[in-house]
């Protein structure tokens, strides 16, 4: 007999994925792939569009047919300000412009003479001013320096939208990627932002949808529930906040640790501004307050470093294990000591130094330092709000000394890590589902654990 089974494409930058979860939501089967990237008219690297669009129905077709599984449902996560630009006729306009190409100084200037202050507009769409990374602002550059190209679209599709579109046809817009740093939404009308208007760019944008909608579709003769796609970072925070009842921070660390306050009910101040803050749009179309923190990126870039100076194997780090006497010694007569490659703060000297002997005992250095960064990205996260429940995922909830900092630092707040590989896989699953969860379904799928802070001598 034929298992019941939700399929999901998670789409990276790097690795494109494709799960199947069983109805109790286990993974029973994953393939990846990747593809080398190609470039834009002006030589800036992008996805392969249509590398990516072959791949997605190979794969779905292939196991729709397969004999094993009975797919019931299919949806889809991407990462964010990624547009997809279509004529009448549905075809693709122009490459998956990269949210990393920079963006021509003119058009921002422009853009904010005639819609700033910069700092209002800021904190109104709950967006950082990051040029391309704000989707909102590629259809502000299309319409002003390539007219010719934006007289032509019909559409523009986030990359979530556009992959279900693929199979659906039916062009349609949803909350999380509308609301995740795009310029576009304004938090305080819970509509699109007055310059979208002004501009009439939303005559391009297609009926926003919830992102739980899914549609009845008869797809090569089998009857399948597509979903309309969900923002990455939305998707990973969707499991938390269907299985948990009480308010909570969640710090999903990787390359970026992103603090992320789903409860916050105030819109964005000018000191939440200056620290970086931004929203993110839940599945309902409320705020997730979001503090960013380039927390992995420095971490590599810090410990390469000491592995060429103490001349020891670059996994070494991943030994290191918590030591109380090397804690204790350090914050004795505690000195900043490491100026940051990519991090910008008020407390690193010009120059990094320090006179250790041993690699751990410069590697506990700079955890401390790391850890204090990261202590006040999830203050800046929680704001006023209460919140006792603290979840930490991602590449840092397996490392030793850094949770034990986090947990002795942050001691009035419950702490527990969960091994989430599966992510925004499993939220994109859950978004069509009409399943509740409970509180034991992280500790079922997400290998949830609870640490308690050390005892201070």
């Amino acid at each position: 007999m034929k298992t019941n089974v939700t399929a999901v494409f998670d789409i990276g930058k790097t690795n494109k994925k494709f799960f199947l979860f069983d109805e109790d939501y286990q993974e029973i089967y994953r393939e990846y792939t990747r593809f080398d990237s190609i470039v834009d008219e002006d030589g800036h690297p992008t996805e392969d569009l249509h590398s990516l669009q072959a791949w997605l129905k190979e794969v779905f077709d292939r196991i729709l047919n397969a004999k094993e599984h009975n797919i019931t449902a299919i949806n889809f996560s991407t990462y964010g300000a990624s547009f997809v630009h279509l004529d009448e006729n549905g075809k693709v306009l122009t490459p998956l412009y990269n949210y990393t190409k920079p963006m021509d100084a003119k058009v921002l200037n422009d853009f904010y003479k005639k819609y700033g202050p910069k700092n209002e507009f800021v904190k109104v769409t709950g967006s950082s001013d990051s040029g391309m990374l704000n989707s909102g602002m590629q259809l502000y550059w299309i319409k002003h320096t390539k007219p010719e190209i934006y007289d032509k679209i019909a559409f523009s599709l986030h990359l979530p939208q556009y992959l279900s579109y693929i199979f659906t046809g039916i062009p349609l817009s949803e909350y999380t990627s509308i609301g995740c740093h795009t310029g576009l939404w304004n938090y305080a009308q819970k509509d699109y932002h007055s310059w979208v208007y002004k501009e009439g760019i939303h005559r391009i944008l297609p009926p926003i949808v919830s992102t739980e909608t899914s549609i009845n579709m008869n797809y090569n003769g089998k009857r399948i529930k597509i979903g309309v796609g969900i923002h990455d970072s939305s998707a990973a925070l969707l499991p938390y906040v269907r299985s948990i009842k009480k308010k909570f921070i969640l710090v999903s660390t990787g390359t970026w640790s992103i603090a992320l306050n789903p409860f916050s009910q105030k819109h964005l101040t000018e000191k939440d501004i200056e620290k970086d803050c931004i929203n993110y749009m839940r599945i309902n179309g409320k705020p997730a307050k979001a503090s960013r923190l380039f927390l992995g990126n420095e971490y590599s870039l810090q410990v390469k470093k000491l592995s060429e100076k103490f001349n020891v194997p670059k996994d070494f780090h991943k030994s290191v294990e918590f030591s109380y006497d090397t804690f204790f010694a350090l914050i004795k007569d505690f000195n900043y000591c490491f100026k940051w490659d990519g991090i910008s703060d008020k407390n690193m000297p010009s120059q990094t130094k320090f006179n250790f002997d041993k690699f751990e005992h410069a590697y506990h250095q700079l955890m401390i330092e790391l850890v204090l960064l990261q202590v006040e990205s999830i203050k800046t996260a929680t704001g006023d709000d209460v919140i006792e429940k603290l979840y930490i995922d991602g590449g840092f909830s397996d490392n030793d000394v850094y949770i034990k900092l986090v947990s002795h630092y942050l001691r009035n707040m419950e702490l527990r890590t969960t091994d989430s590989s599966l992510g925004s896989a499993l939220g994109a699953a859950i978004a069509i589902s009409d399943t509740e969860l409970n509180s034991k379904f992280l500790k079922k799928n997400y290998a949830l654990k609870k640490h308690v802070p050390f005892i201070i001598k």
